[in-house]
């Protein structure tokens, strides 16, 4: 091999390796932002409705909510997801995440 095609070989390696750091550091961020969200859903809505009865219920409907992937959608969990949603108009999270958050009660 001649030197331009080492050269050549070397950069082509640097690229490839910084490409695969950021694909890295770009999917870490995405799952701790994603795991902080839900964290932050959870500390919400476990502070506040730890003793409410239209919450308390639907931990049922969660769990089979979050099981099935958002398939299953029983009447208790959407009271409860519309009852929360009423208590703390400020929360944007999504009901996966108050599901999940539900379950955490």
């Amino acid at each position: 091999m001649n030197l331009i095609h080492i050269l050549g070989l070397a950069a082509l390696l640097t690229v490839s390796a910084t490409a695969s750091a950021t694909s890295f550091v770009v999917t870490t961020d995405a799952v701790v932002g994603a795991v902080g969200a839900t964290s932050e859903a959870t500390s919400d809505v476990s502070s506040s409705f730890t003793d409410d009865k239209i919450v308390l219920a639907a931990r049922d409907d969660a769990a089979a909510f979050v099981a099935s992937q958002g398939e299953i959608r029983g009447v208790r969990l959407e009271a409860a997801l519309q009852h929360i949603r009423q208590q703390i108009p400020a929360l944007h999270d999504d009901d996966m995440q108050l599901a999940a958050a539900i379950l955490s009660l």
